[in-house]
């Protein structure tokens, strides 16, 4: 009979560096989601706008500027934090200076 034992090169379910790869992923795509339903809102008030002032298309167009520039700024942001994230992992443990 063959043992059922993980090998020691795959993460282990409880193991620190599967948490954090956990929340890398979690926050990626929360940040994509918040990205893009960025776009939707403000594509949609400019729709809004637009039926309300009778001025088609300019407010959706101004909206879906904005909601697309939101888009990338949290992209933007997203990066940063995981590029944190990633820095603090691989940083070895110092002692806190006092």
């Amino acid at each position: 009979m063959t043992s059922s034992k993980p090998s020691s090169k795959e993460p282990q379910n409880g193991s620190s560096g599967g948490r954090q790869q956990a929340r890398r992923q979690n926050l990626a795509y929360q940040g994509a989601f918040e990205a893009t339903v960025a776009i939707l809102i403000c594509a949609g008030i400019g729709l809004w706008l637009d039926g309300r002032f009778d001025t088609s298309p300019l407010w959706l167009l101004v909206g879906t500027a904005i909601g697309f520039a939101s888009f990338v700024l949290r992209l933007l942001r997203l990066g940063r934090q995981l590029q944190e994230l990633r820095e603090a992992e691989t940083a070895p443990d110092e002692p806190p200076s006092t």
